[in-house]
């Protein structure tokens, strides 16, 4: 897949505007940012990016696991999660929404990288079959 679109899900201002930058200098398109579950859903039902990087802990009513599981079950797009946490019980939650990833902060370019490469990959294959 050439130059696939990712949308940043990320609460912090901060942490998102370098996830942005990173991303870019891995080459690869960001397809827009949100900080509360309920515009990260309208979000990817409008743009449908390749690919969403979710940070499991958000601002609004939905967690981003709330998220992954919607754009997983409504809108066939691939989740990775971007996030701090790993703890047993949001690790259980998480796995249940069938994501393509799980890269804890923080982290090195290489990891997320290849945790885009491999989800989209796998993403690729289960569309091509």
């Amino acid at each position: 897949m050439e130059n696939p679109k990712i949308m940043v899900v990320e609460d912090e201002n901060s942490v998102a505007l370098d996830i942005k930058n990173r991303l870019k200098k891995l080459g690869y398109t960001v397809a827009g940012t949100a900080s509360t579950g309920e515009n990260a859903i309208k979000k990817a039902k409008k743009d449908h990016p390749d690919l969403v990087l979710v940070d499991i802990v958000l601002k609004g009513e939905i967690d981003g696991i709330e998220v992954a599981r919607y754009i997983h079950n409504n809108l066939d797009i691939p989740v990775v999660y971007l996030t701090a946490y790993a703890d047993d019980e949001l690790i259980e939650r998480a796995k249940h929404t069938e994501p393509y990833g799980y890269i804890l902060k923080p982290f090195q370019d290489k990891d997320l990288r290849s945790n885009i490469e491999i989800a989209l990959y796998n993403k690729y294959i289960t569309n091509s079959n």
